[in-house]
């Protein structure tokens, strides 16, 4: 069991290396995204399915409430938190739509979009960042594997470069904190 453990451990800190060394740049220019449509009155739409949904949620709350710093809360939605809408999108009109027809109903061109797929390729993520891009708004996307499908619809496409699940999604928490930080830098 140690052994396992430790093989958990030293996978992560090697992507976590990785990042540092590859991505660095595009953090930053993500991040500095993050801020400004905040500072322009915008706010930021997060979503993705499964562990991505919960990530969607974490980084909503960071934003809204705070990370490490007091501040005013600021402007973030899950789109994964609506139980009601989810499930009544998807029967009347298919999964696919749960999270465009959010983002039809509530984005303006000002927002954020901040799509999460460990593969890219989510059908209904997809499907958000068009309507997104249709209404104006900016899109970013964090994904893994080679950054899939959702590639040629993001402004900015953040992807881990591994193609383990687990380190993918270990990955995207530690950017949305990274968020956080520059948005509580930045707003305290």
């Amino acid at each position: 069991m140690k052994r396992e453990i430790e093989q958990e451990i030293f996978s992560h800190i090697e992507i976590a290396n990785r990042v540092v060394s590859t991505m660095a740049v595009e953090i930053e220019e993500a991040s500095e995204l993050v801020v400004s449509t905040l500072e322009n009155g915008g706010k930021i739409l997060l979503f993705g399915n499964g562990g991505s949904a919960g990530d969607a949620q974490h980084i909503s709350a960071e934003i809204v409430g705070r990370y490490k710093k007091e501040r005013r809360g600021l402007p973030a939605i899950a789109l994964t938190t609506d139980t009601s809408a989810i499930t009544a999108i998807g029967n009347d009109f298919g999964y696919r739509y749960i999270f465009s027809r959010q983002i039809e109903a509530l984005a303006q061109p000002e927002d954020l979009l901040i799509a999460i797929s460990t593969s890219g390729n989510s059908e209904n993520v997809i499907e958000g960042l068009k309507v997104g891009k249709q209404i104006g708004c900016s899109t970013l996307g964090l994904s893994g594997k080679g950054g899939g499908e959702m590639k040629k619809f993001c402004d900015i496409t953040l992807v881990v470069p591994s193609d383990e699940t687990p380190r993918i999604q270990e990955i995207h928490i530690l950017i949305g904190h990274i968020f956080a930080s520059m948005v509580d830098r930045c707003f305290s």
